[in-house]
């Protein structure tokens, strides 16, 4: 019994202080659906508004940690990217310890250049098959996205268990992850072991939003450390999901 609580001990205080999931600023492909016509998904750009949403994110951020040390995970986008860009201008640099591109962090792949008028029709066929195993013609389902990610969270559990995030204190370490709407969705999913039909009432973060998930008293994280039942009824969050985010707090 000693060994095991001395070994639950040791990985409560390898666990990060917060992971703190973040969505792109307006890009302009949520300008303007055509864009995705001729211009690679991964190639579409922040707008202004876009880059001002990410830089007021920071600042957010930035508030929510003090001068504890970040780590940032970052999908390769562009636009997320730029986003990585406006939000680590709120950190002097001795706090940010390390950036990563993670190509697993990416956006659904909804195929190559978008047929608007198909996309249109695959989106309603979407609706009636469900929109969890959906498989987008040459691209992917959210239950494809859900393998990766789930590859990427253990990928990032190896890297604090490996000391491959240098910082001596887990208490003042905060791994913020950039990446897209149905990722981030995804990304709750996999963390929190919600089922499909949970996670398909789930509403996608506004471009800049962040979620923010703290590690409590309990040894487990919660979003209710940080965000009222109001806000997190608001995501979409059942009232039994709720309640279990309180008890996980």
């Amino acid at each position: 019994m000693g060994n095991n609580n001395s070994y639950n001990r040791t990985k409560e205080r390898q666990s990060p202080k917060r992971i703190i999931l973040v969505r792109h600023g307006e890009s302009e492909g949520n300008e303007g659906k055509h864009v995705y016509t001729a211009v690679p998904d991964h190639k579409v750009q922040l707008t202004e508004k876009g880059k001002e949403q990410a830089k007021n994110a920071g600042e957010l951020i930035r508030s929510v940690v003090g001068n504890c040390k970040v780590y940032f995970y970052v999908s390769p986008f562009l636009r997320t990217r730029e986003t990585l860009n406006e939000i680590s201008a709120s950190f002097p640099g001795n706090e940010i310890i390390g950036v990563r591109e993670e190509c697993r962090l990416r956006e659904m792949d909804y195929a190559k250049f978008q047929n608007t008028e198909k996309m249109e029709e695959y989106k309603k066929e979407r609706e009636r098959y469900g929109k969890f195993f959906y498989r987008f013609p040459h691209g992917e389902s959210a239950a494809d996205v859900y393998d990766r990610v789930s590859g990427f969270i253990e990928s990032m559990w190896r890297d604090i268990e490996m000391e491959e995030i240098c910082e001596s204190d887990s208490d003042n370490l905060n791994i913020v992850i950039i990446s897209h709407g149905l990722t981030i969705r995804i990304l709750l999913m996999r963390l929190f072991k919600w089922t499909a039909e949970q996670v398909e009432s789930l509403i996608s973060p506004e471009n800049g939003e962040i979620r923010i998930l703290e590690f409590g008293h309990q040894g487990k994280y919660s979003l209710a450390l940080h965000h009222d039942d109001k806000t997190l009824e608001k995501w979409g969050l059942s009232p039994q999901m709720i309640l279990d985010q309180k008890q996980r707090a």
